[in-house]
């Protein structure tokens, strides 16, 4: 990819907030007796793992005036992540998530966003973002699930559009975070147009895709453990008809798919290791794509190393805190056969 001279490889927008792990691994969400603070939200984590690895990130989110935004700009400017972009929000808090560890496939969470700070952000924050100056603008979908935040989100997809800056969307399902899990799909439809690259795993995919009357039928609770069925090969055909030119369909630990609009299709297998916790590693994920992707290292080899990270992060207790180095990446991937 190219974008000329740019300050920033990645702005990030969206979510951020501290994130309470479980220190009790294993042990049911009611018998939990500690957790572990660490920094969390889905474009926070992955411009904290592109800084890790060499990229110059920005980060866009809300913060409350409270000692939790502190927190949280305490961590990320240690990181070197640029937060001046991040407006403080007065009124509103910073905001929270509580979380179990019951490995293998069992990891309760609990989202505190009421009073969000981060929703908040608005058309003057983006317009005192760099976007324009920056090579790639990545998003979440949580963004677009209420006011000021969705039309603020889409504005700054339109400006890196005019701009040339690339824009990734990282699906972000969480349909409690929506009013009604089915006006999800029916918002990200609307901002697919001004999309380069969509993230997202198989029910991310189908979720945002979902536009057949009986699909439409589902109940909030059918839908609101984010395992959504469907026919994944027509959602993503449909998803691409609208505008990005990749999809890139992520697998767990078959590593990833990356769908083209021409409709090739190639495969980017993953690095079987012992699941500790899953949480965050679609984030880990994304941050070692994109900089690949940014260095022009090609689809399947950026998936390659997207793929690594995550594996990397799936073996750790939280998310953006445990963020591979690029050389620490490179030993685990030079013990695995490599990249290729």
């Amino acid at each position: 990819m190219s974008a000329g001279q740019r300050t920033y490889d990645s702005l990030h927008m969206g979510r951020s907030s501290i994130d309470l792990y479980s220190n009790d691994v294993g042990a049911p969400f009611v018998e939990i007796t500690s957790f572990a603070a660490y920094v969390g939200g889905s474009p926070t984590n992955i411009s904290v793992g592109g800084r890790r690895l060499g990229l110059k990130t920005a980060v866009l989110t809300g913060l409350g005036v409270d000692p939790v935004g502190d927190f949280i700009l305490h961590f990320l400017n240690k990181e070197g992540v640029e937060t001046r972009f991040s407006p403080r929000k007065p009124g509103r808090r910073t905001s929270a998530v509580v979380l179990g560890i019951e490995p293998p496939d069992k990891f309760p969470l609990v989202y505190y966003r009421d009073n969000c700070a981060d929703i908040e952000l608005t058309i003057d924050d983006v317009l005192a973002a760099p976007v324009a100056d920056s090579k790639v603008f990545q998003f979440a979908g949580t963004n677009l699930s209420k006011e000021p935040s969705r039309s603020a989100t889409m504005f700054a997809a339109q400006l890196a559009r005019q701009s040339g800056t690339e824009v990734v969307f990282d699906v972000d399902f969480r349909p409690d975070q929506w009013h009604d899990p089915r006006a999800f799909g029916v918002v990200v439809r609307s901002v697919l147009p001004l999309v380069d690259i969509v993230i997202g795993t198989e029910d991310e995919i189908n979720a945002s895709m979902l536009t057949d009357p009986a699909q439409m039928r589902l109940t909030h609770s059918q839908i609101s453990d984010t395992r959504v069925a469907g026919d994944t090969e027509r959602a993503i055909a449909t998803l691409l008809s609208l505008g990005p030119k990749a999809v890139i369909e992520k697998v767990g630990a078959r590593g990833a798919r990356i769908h083209l609009a021409g409709g090739e299709v190639i495969e980017a297998p993953g690095y079987p290791v012992e699941i500790y916790n899953i949480l965050g590693a679609g984030d880990a994920f994304g941050a070692g794509f994109l900089y690949g992707h940014i260095h022009g290292w090609g689809w399947r080899k950026s998936a390659r190393l997207g793929n690594a990270c995550g594996a990397i992060v799936v073996t750790k207790h939280g998310c953006a805190n445990f963020m591979p180095t690029y050389d620490e990446v490179m030993a685990f991937v030079a013990e695995r056969g490599g990249l290729d």
